[in-house]
């Protein structure tokens, strides 16, 4: 591949650590980033994944049905996920105990910079110019990647140590999805399914981990990060298209 391939590569490393770092610095106005990163994640599920996913599901031959199930699955495999750990885990949750739905978040979140960086070498196998527009999309997006990240894994009470060690794989992810890309191609109808579940996963965190904090916060600001979140994958994901 072109050296300008691994040079947006390192690109992509950088935003998603750059987005991460912000919430870090300021982990005062996290109940602010947890309403952006509900919008944001939310929005990504619809505008981004589901649509990629439901295309290359009509190029294998997958149903719809078999996506919306998958997608209906993956949402309550994790409303299961935290309703078995919120109940063994209920005494340590008030004093504020590590949950496990942090990592487990985050380390999708960590798949989905996987495929990313995948898609980057993707498309630059079938055309050199559509390859640097998704390399552009992935940049730009990649930031609220780290940012999700983060906030998944201080939400759920994870040490600061680990959200980095977190935060630093998520940033390493999209470059080893582009590497693997020249050694491996994972198959279609594996990868329809892979984002649909990415998808109901998504709803759930933005929907019921993150988005009850902008109920406790009365602040109209926290509507307006909502917002804002879910404003700017739209733009993102409008530019991906032209």
């Amino acid at each position: 591949m072109n050296l300008i391939v691994y040079e947006l590569a390192a690109a992509t490393f950088l935003s998603t650590l750059l987005g991460g770092l912000i919430i870090l610095r300021f982990k005062k106005s996290i109940p602010y980033f947890f309403a952006f990163a509900s919008g944001s994640l939310i929005a990504i599920a619809f505008l981004d994944i589901l649509p990629e996913s439901l295309e290359i599901a009509q190029k294998v031959g997958v149903s719809v049905r078999a996506i919306m199930l998958t997608i209906i699955g993956s949402f309550f495999l994790y409303c299961l996920l935290e309703k078995y750990f919120a109940t063994h885990h209920l005494e340590e949750e008030e004093h504020s105990h590590p949950h496990i739905l942090g990592p487990i978040g985050a380390g999708s979140l960590i798949a989905h910079s996987f495929l990313d960086g995948t898609a980057i070498g993707i498309a630059f196998q079938v055309n050199f110019s559509i390859g640097l527009i998704v390399a552009f999309a992935v940049i730009l997006h990649d930031m609220t990647d780290g940012i999700n990240t983060v906030i998944v894994m201080l939400r759920n009470h994870q040490p600061i140590k680990k959200t980095t060690l977190f935060l630093l794989l998520d940033a390493l992810a999209p470059v080893l999805g582009l590497i693997t890309t020249s050694l491996i191609v994972l198959p279609e109808i594996v990868l329809t399914y892979v984002l649909a579940f990415f998808v109901g996963e998504f709803i759930y965190l933005g929907a019921s981990t993150l988005l009850p904090e902008t109920r406790q916060h009365p602040s109209k600001k926290m509507i307006l990060m909502m917002a804002l979140g879910m404003l700017i994958i739209i733009v993102f994901t409008s530019f991906l298209k032209q």
